[in-house]
């Protein structure tokens, strides 16, 4: 197997040992023999913008409309745990050449992972250290300001949440999973991309505390008040994208083997996703992706909007993917209340993570570019693309406009220019900045983008004195659901809106509107809307996939999206007399459905007072499955435990406990169960084991024992096979690390497993595929086992595998092991060499993912691993 996995190591190895910059002021060459650079469109001028001098394993990245450029540099990585390397570095290019020319260091901070720069603040989202133990207490999300704009932050950072992130694992693992990038939407709230390490006890400026298991969205108010939860049941996503009319995209993480890949996401207000419990065996549950990509990492996220760019390449969500080395579009087109997607490849970048656009439409791009999984000072860099005919237009002042000037910027095509002009504008005196966005937000001339930015601005600026204005928008079609959004968007301001429009909403031709409205119903608290909550429509997409079958989990539903809502509605309003009512009537379904999520003891009464009123068969069973569904509930999350990078997605919970009212669901269970024949009681026996109720008497029960990640345990490993294939790659670096390896066990393994067959280890040999003899003084250890593991994070010009079609119809797939005018030596996957004459050649093509397939070092142990791994270290000739 091996013989396979080292034949073409080298493919990849040497993009780490090269170091230097790419050219992306030539466009990449095509004749044959010569190497390209990192693709882009022709349309686009790529420059390098910084390199690792000074902007060393770039995690994120923002820019402020004017230009200047925030990286932060995380020399910790996603796996290190030490303290005191990281930092947010300003970048100035004072003569718009594409060239960093000044630069500072902000401030220092361990781990950045989102920015955020808007006027004199900077928010920074980070990890946090103890000065006294050295160890990680979690992460924050902190403000700092340059008032005297030097480029360096005036003082410490101010807290905006604290413990917003899991710090038991962030010591354990490092930020790998933990919670991630920042940004900002028209709405004025700061959107945060949460990991599902999630977080437990999370405090805002106000003392509210949060806990989130797993990952989503949290949203919070730019003074640090106002936290929430926008939505939940996410893996680890890294970014947001927002759009001008506050749709929200995310490109999820990969599952690291465990069955989940990317995927593109519309994340609803409220709406749950579902991983890992509910994402794959109660799919009619969640609002699934729009497409699953396979593997790959997603990272940085950005809705473009911006004048100048060209047409095809604006108004896109664009989506960076870390382990995929590009930086993707999707073009989404509507769908009911949500949409359809469609990927394509932008720009190839090596491991990038982040991008942002300034206000001259300056796009800055930061590439991780094989900084290892801890941080590298040799490797990263910021690129920066502009269209080629973008001619720089210095962005305004803003402390220095006018209100008018301010107006005048939230009607302009950029997105950039909306935002910062609506925040700037929320600096005015109030009467000022309700009436300029006011004006903005009833221009019916005005492209809706523009209109929806004046109707944020307006409702942010004037409170609850706007809610009589906003509520005459609801009575206009094209901005109805803005108004529906803007008036329910702050909890803290509900007091005094009213019912009305919300109830008309529910009834809207629009779903966009019903959507917008049934959100709001759940947000105003009034426990009576539930009776215009329960009619909403449940589609024929309601439907529990089958016993042990995975469920659709990323085909888009468009249909249940009106319907899934309502649910999360009822639920937030508690409304449990209402559900427990519409049992048996023409709202029954959307009622249990609701029901299935209301662990109190009325809705168990009610549940059993309404399965002894009817005779209905159906009804009987529906209200069975929705009482096994309440006899056990999600055990409430301390943070002392994690699922690990591949957790038990049976489902419907996790931790699942028993709570007051288990007992009585397990009486009124039992006395139905004995009442069955034989088929009968194989409803019991499915419910058993689909809920997990451990009732010994039912059977088919599936028990699985929910532990946490172990740490490793050296000793016991050592006589373990196989485990490479079973554990995530971060856990197969962090137990390498920890392992010295027997190089002569490694070099036995490399002639063993035929590595030899393909590669040379000394200088005397004939040379063959990649000569390895050299190897350990290009990559250290870490670098050659996420390289053996990852092979295609990275594949170095001049040594990517290829493609040949000749005359004859004849194909060829392998590495190029010599070159001439008149002809070339391929040797494929199996071994087997070809000697090609180049006037033969009908076609070349470099592949952009390495001949060596992932995963052929999975029958390793780690003990083996390690020692193949120390072997090819010590190879330094």
């Amino acid at each position: 197997m091996l013989k396979i996995s080292l034949s073409f190591i080298t493919a990849f190895l040497f993009t780490f040992s090269t170091g230097e910059k790419w050219d992306f002021t030539k466009k990449p060459e095509t004749k044959l023999g010569v190497a390209k650079v990192p693709n882009f469109p022709s349309e686009l001028k790529v420059t390098n913008f910084a390199g690792p001098d000074l902007t060393p394993s770039p995690a994120c990245l923002a820019v402020a409309p004017t230009g200047e450029v925030f990286v932060g540099v995380d020399m910790q990585g996603s796996l290190g745990k030490k303290p005191n390397l990281g930092s947010i570095v300003r970048l100035v290019d004072t003569d718009n050449d594409g060239k960093v020319d000044k630069h500072t260091t902000f401030a220092k901070v361990n781990n950045p992972r989102g920015i955020i720069a808007l006027g004199d603040k900077l928010y920074v989202l980070h990890a946090v250290f103890s000065e006294q133990t050295g160890l990680a207490t979690g992460m924050d999300l902190v403000v700092f300001e340059d008032k005297d704009q030097d480029g360096v932050a005036d003082g410490p950072s101010k807290p905006l949440i604290e413990h917003i992130s899991n710090a038991k694992f962030i010591q354990e693992r490092g930020v790998d999973h933990a919670t991630n990038n920042i940004r900002m939407g028209i709405d004025g709230w700061i959107y945060i991309a949460v990991g599902d390490f999630g977080f437990h006890d999370a405090v805002d400026r106000t003392g509210k505390k949060l806990t989130m298991l797993g990952g989503g969205i949290v949203r919070v108010r730019p003074d640090g008040t106002e936290m929430e939860v926008y939505s939940h049941g996410m893996r680890n996503i890294y970014d947001v994208a927002i759009d001008p009319f506050m749709n929200i995209f995310t490109r999820g993480n990969t599952n690291d083997g465990g069955g989940w890949n990317i995927r593109f996401s519309h994340q609803v207000q409220s709406g749950e996703y579902g991983y890992p419990v509910l994402f794959q065996h109660f799919t009619d549950e969640i609002i699934p992706a729009l497409v699953d990509l396979g593997g790959g990492s997603g990272t940085g996220a950005l809705f473009l909007d911006e004048p100048g760019w060209p047409a095809k390449y604006n108004q896109v969500s664009l989506m960076a993917d870390w382990g995929r080395n590009h930086l993707y579009i999707h073009r989404v087109t509507p769908d009911k209340a949500s949409f359809k997607q469609k990927e394509e490849e932008f720009i190839s970048l090596p491991q990038i993570s982040d991008l942002d656009v300034d206000g001259s439409g300056r796009m800055y791009l930061a590439a991780w570019d094989g900084a290892g999984y801890s941080g590298n000072p040799n490797k990263g860099q910021v690129v920066r693309a502009v269209p080629q005919n973008w001619n720089y237009k210095a962005f305004p002042n803003l402390k220095q406009a006018s209100v008018k000037d301010l107006a005048a910027l939230l009607t302009s095509p950029s997105a950039v220019a909306r935002l910062n002009a609506s925040q700037e504008l929320l600096t005015r005196p109030v009467k000022q900045a309700t009436k300029a966005a006011w004006q903005v937000a009833t221009n019916k001339k005005l492209p809706l983008a523009n209109r929806v930015a004046g109707i944020y601005t307006y409702a942010q600026a004037a409170g609850e004195s706007g809610i009589k204005n906003l509520v005459k928008l609801t009575q206009e079609t094209a901005v109805r659901e803005f108004a529906l959004r803007a008036l329910a968007d702050r909890k803290t301001h509900l007091a005094k809106v009213p019912l009305e429009p919300f109830l008309a909403g529910v009834k809207d031709a629009s779903e966009r509107v019903q959507v917008a409205a049934i959100v709001g119903l759940g947000r105003l608290d009034k426990k009576e809307v539930a009776a215009a909550l329960l009619p909403v429509s449940v589609p024929a997409t309601f439907v529990a996939p089958g016993k042990d079958v995975e469920g659709p989990h990323a085909t888009p539903n468009a249909a249940i999206i009106p319907a899934h809502v309502a649910v999360r509605s009822l639920v937030s309003l508690n409304a449990v007399d209402a559900c427990v009512q519409a049992i048996g009537t023409e709202n029954s379904t959307l009622a249990l459905w609701a029901l299935r999520y209301l662990h109190t003891p009325e809705a168990v009464e009610g549940l059993m007072n309404a399965y002894g009123k009817t005779q209905d068969k159906t009804l009987k069973n529906q209200i069975l499955i929705t009482l096994s569904r309440l006899y056990k509930k999600e055990a409430p999350y301390d943070a002392s435990w994690w699922w690990s990078t591949r957790p038990d997605t049976h489902g419907p919970y996790y931790k699942g406990i028993t709570w007051e009212a288990s007992p009585k669901i397990e009486q009124f269970l039992k006395a139905e169960w004995n009442k069955t024949d034989a088929t009968g009681k194989q409803l019991f026996a499915d419910l058993n084991g689909r809920h997990r109720m451990e009732i010994q008497e039912f059977g088919g029960g599936e028990t699985l024992a929910i532990t946490e990640e172990a740490k490793v345990d050296l000793e016991k490993i050592k006589n373990q096979k196989g485990q490479i294939g079973k554990t995530s790659i971060e856990d197969v670096m962090i137990a390498v690390a920890n392992l010295k390896g027997d190089a002569v066990k490694g070099k036995a393994l490399f002639t063993q497993q035929g590595c030899i067959a393909c590669h040379s280890i000394s200088k005397s040999e004939k040379m063959k595929g990649p000569f390895m003899g050299q190897i350990g003084s290009i990559m250290n250890r870490e670098q050659i086992a996420e390289s053996i593991l990852k092979p295609n994070a990275s594949i170095s010009q001049g040594f990517a595998s290829v493609l040949i079609n000749t005359k004859g119809n004849k194909s060829y797939m392998g590495f190029i092991t010599g070159e001439s005018a008149n002809q070339l030596v391929l040797r494929n996957i199996a071994g087997e060499v070809f000697t090609i004459k180049t006037s033969d050649i009908t076609s070349r093509k470099e592949l952009e993912t390495s001949m060596m397939p992932a995963g052929l070092a999975n029958a390793l142990s780690f003990e083996e691993f390690a020692s193949l791994v120390t072997f090819l270290s010590e190879q330094k000739k």
